[in-house]
């Protein structure tokens, strides 16, 4: 869920913003780096996932020959 997390840290940023509170714009700025890091990560065990599924797959095929 990384993207409702950069999407609540943009709030508090904005919230932080508006309403002139450091530690808020703060903990949104942390939030929103967190939820882009989920998504990285997320991103790379599909990649990762489709990796292992294509080896399996030729390596099925190699021993059918």
């Amino acid at each position: 869920m990384g993207w409702l997390d950069k999407l609540m840290g943009r709030g508090k940023k904005a919230a932080g913003d508006a309403t002139g509170n450091a530690s808020m714009r703060e903990e949104g700025r942390h939030q929103e780096a967190a939820g882009a890091a989920e998504d990285r990560a997320s991103e790379h065990e599909d990649m990762a996932q489709a990796e292992r599924q294509r080896e399996a797959t030729e390596r099925a095929e190699q021993d059918n020959l």
